[in-house]
């Protein structure tokens, strides 16, 4: 299969049930099916649904025991026999969506996310916290050989989701897009998208550094949630009658509502982030006469992670990113609840 040295077990963390101990020790290196590649991880992302994977939050099973990650990069070190295209030593790029059945009527229109029988990296599949891993051939994202694993990680995931995400609320270059939760991990890579695809960008967050890092990254128009009094009137005063589109990434059941608010007419509202039991609440008057519409949007396909990819590759988009190993996963889930991650979190799988 390859002249990679294969051991037989490796470094992983791994729960056992929702909300139990995660456990950073020795486990087995899985074996490649017909149709996978067997990928050692080097760097994988944290992102925000590996912690509602590990808490079991959300109204979708989760597999058990489960190794998390869904944001990995590395290096193909083995394939299955049924595997085309791809050749060991390729870089390979373990996303959300690992699988699909190709064959309904949303994998047939591109929407492979949506198949009823979509595998999921991290969540439904053991994902990119261990550092050998399985993919689908097929799904798995092809890097070019020579970039930067830990910067290209969070692409995989946060990158392409918010990718997807503005090119779901159909802006023209020049119109104003609003982005609550601006300085997360899917935030400020949405503002370097939405910057380089020629939109006017706001963000509202709050929080230590986070106007900063937005000035940074080419944010227009920052708004710090905690000291206006009403959002709702300093976005509509300040775009001239309000947002184009909204990209929702916040976990904030009262922000994404607020979003309806200062939509402009014609507008759209894109609900990416999923806090868990939340509602979007519209009141009807005000979408039926202002006309706006609200999305939602979920990762991207294999085109969206093509073209994301090449954003990163011609350098118009970069994480701000925080090495850490992946034994200190616990403390990064710890950061990530209490809402004090800027930028993303990338663990280094061999420490």
């Amino acid at each position: 299969m390859s002249a990679h040295q294969i051991p037989k077990t490796q470094k992983g963390v791994i729960f056992y049930k929702n909300g139990g101990a995660l456990e950073y020790k020795d486990i087995d290196v899985p074996t490649p099916k017909a149709n996978e590649l067997l990928v050692n991880i080097k760097y994988s992302g944290v992102c925000h649904t590996d912690l509602h994977a590990w808490k079991g939050d959300w109204p979708l099973d989760v597999k058990l025991p489960l190794v998390g990650g869904h944001e990995g990069a590395g290096v193909v070190v083995a394939m299955g026999e049924n595997v085309k295209n791809w050749k060991v030593g390729d870089y390979a790029g373990v996303k959300w969506l690992n699988g699909s059945c190709m064959n309904c009527e949303s994998c047939e229109l591109g929407n492979e996310s949506n198949c009823p029988q979509a595998d999921l990296s991290g969540y439904t599949h053991d994902g990119s916290f261990q550092q050998y891993c399985t993919a689908d051939a097929v799904q798995a994202a092809k890097i070019p050989v020579g970039t930067d694993l830990a910067e290209v990680a969070p692409i995989l995931c946060a990158g392409v989701t918010v990718y997807k995400a503005l090119k779901s609320a159909e802006l023209a270059a020049g119109h104003w897009v609003a982005i609550s939760g601006a300085c997360g991990g899917l935030g400020s890579l949405a503002v370097q998208f939405a910057k380089a695809m020629g939109y006017r960008v706001l963000g509202i967050d709050g929080g230590e550094g986070k106007e900063e890092l937005f000035r940074q990254l080419g944010g227009e128009i920052f708004i710090d949630f905690r000291t206006t009094k009403d959002i709702v009137a300093e976005v509509n005063k300040l775009t001239d009658g309000g947002a184009h589109g909204v990209i929702n990434v916040s976990v904030s059941e009262a922000a994404i509502s607020a979003s309806t608010e200062y939509v402009r007419n014609n507008g759209t509202v894109v609900l990416v982030g999923l806090p868990a039991n939340a509602y979007c609440k519209s009141e009807v008057f005000s979408q039926v006469v202002k006309s706006y519409k609200i999305v939602g949007s979920y990762v991207g396909n294999r085109a969206d992670t093509r073209e994301a990819l090449d954003f990163f590759a011609r350098g118009l988009v970069k994480s701000p990113i925080k090495i850490c190993g992946l034994s200190e996963l616990p403390e990064v889930f710890e950061l990530m609840e209490q809402g004090k991650i800027i930028g993303r979190y990338v663990v280094d799988t061999s420490k």
